[in-house]
């Protein structure tokens, strides 16, 4: 059977996702069609050569409506004979389009693929793509959930409280990822995968000065009368310090199969082992990295002390920390370069902005496997194991 592997990654610096944040005035047709050329340019392929681009974006509407990948394919000079698509799996839209590429690569459909992800939040906001008064779900939806659904900082404060996560607990982890991210770039760990754009190098998100005392004086950001009198349990401990930002960026890698890699004299620096995607309870919509993280190292025959590193995106850090007690996973070896609290979480890009950071950090340790999952809103997640080459 063939396998696929990775040759090469590349992502934007993630900037703040709103007017006047680094990335703002950059259209997000151009911010993916940046990481696109990049990457073509890096690698020498003959864009001729590329089977499909299949992209990843969240709210597709606006400015990434109609297909925003294949107009950044187009944008980026790949010639029009290379098709392009956009999928939606929520945050987890990116990292699915790499799982997509990745098997049309074994099963012989493709021979060479770029997965790709692009989210500019401060130009398309969170929601842009459900008017005022538009229901998304549908009766089916109300009759199967009567007491409704709920948004995503509730469902994180509900899993702090079913985890029995402390504010500072949480607080702890983010300071501790805006330090280990302002090391990362203080040491020039994501030169590796970093392409600027315009004057913009790092990542704008990342405050080296952070700490549990400074993050203890933010107020919960989702404290709710009417959530209150519905969820007793819950401390109100969620603030904007231990949740992910709102950003802009976008990220890409290069897929083929090691033949092809071979004959094109390209260098694999990881294949996809394994990869799963699972469903859980809406209403703890973010838990499902759990069962995620469990079926994909049983597709892989490998325990969690085979994992050498974890990449798992800091939605919220009660996320994260409910997914270490279940797992019994080693916080040091989780987001070891900082995660999205820091780094930002444009949505739709952070897939394979994961599975960049996660290939470098392989290289930098010389470390043979890395696990990395995703939440995603309505109940899923992605997980996918790699394997350093």
């Amino acid at each position: 059977m063939r396998d696929a592997v990775i040759v090469d990654a590349v992502r934007t610096p993630i900037g703040k996702g709103k007017p006047g944040g680094a990335l703002h005035g950059t259209h997000p047709v151009e911010l993916l069609a940046h990481t696109l050329r990049a990457l073509v340019d890096r690698t020498g392929v003959d864009p001729a050569a590329i089977d499909d681009v299949i992209g990843g974006a969240v709210d597709q509407v606006g400015e990434q409506a109609m297909n925003t990948t294949r107009w950044a394919a187009l944008s980026a000079g790949v010639p029009e004979s290379v098709p392009a698509t956009t999928v939606d799996r929520q945050c987890g839209s990116s990292q699915q389009a790499a799982h997509f590429a990745a098997q049309g690569v074994i099963a012989g459909a493709y021979d060479l693929v770029i997965a790709c992800g692009v989210e500019s939040m401060s130009r398309v906001p969170m929601w842009s793509n459900v008017p005022a008064g538009a229901d998304p779900f549908g009766p089916g939806i109300a009759a199967r959930y009567p007491d409704g659904l709920v948004p995503q900082g509730i469902s994180a404060e509900l899993i702090a409280a079913k985890w029995g996560i402390s504010r500072g607990a949480m607080d702890e982890f983010a300071a501790a990822s805006h330090r280990k991210a302002a090391a990362a770039h203080a040491d020039g760990r994501f030169a590796g995968v970093l392409v600027p754009v315009n004057d913009v190098t790092v990542d704008e998100s990342v405050r080296p000065d952070t700490t549990t005392e400074v993050l203890a004086g933010l107020r919960p950001a989702f404290e709710d009368p009417g959530m209150a009198a519905r969820f007793p349990q819950i401390d109100w401990s969620v603030t904007a310090g231990n949740s992910s930002p709102i950003n802009d960026g976008a990220s890409a890698v290069m897929i083929t199969s090691s033949e092809t890699a071979a004959r094109l004299g390209l260098r694999p620096k990881a294949r996809l082992h394994s990869f799963a995607v699972t469903g859980a309870d809406p209403l703890l919509m973010l838990t499902a990295i759990i069962p995620a993280t469990e079926r994909v190292l049983r597709r892989a025959g490998l325990t969690l002390a085979d994992i050498d590193l974890f990449e798992v995106n800091e939605a919220f850090a009660s996320v994260v920390l409910a997914w270490q007690q279940e797992t019994g996973a080693d916080l040091t070896k989780v987001n070891v370069n900082g995660g999205a609290i820091a780094l930002g979480h444009p949505l739709g890009a952070s897939g394979t902005r994961l599975m960049g950071t996660l290939v470098e950090a392989l290289a930098d340790r010389g470390a043979r496997f890395g696990l990395q999952t995703m939440c995603e809103a309505g109940g899923q997640a992605n997980a996918t194991i790699l394997e350093r080459l």
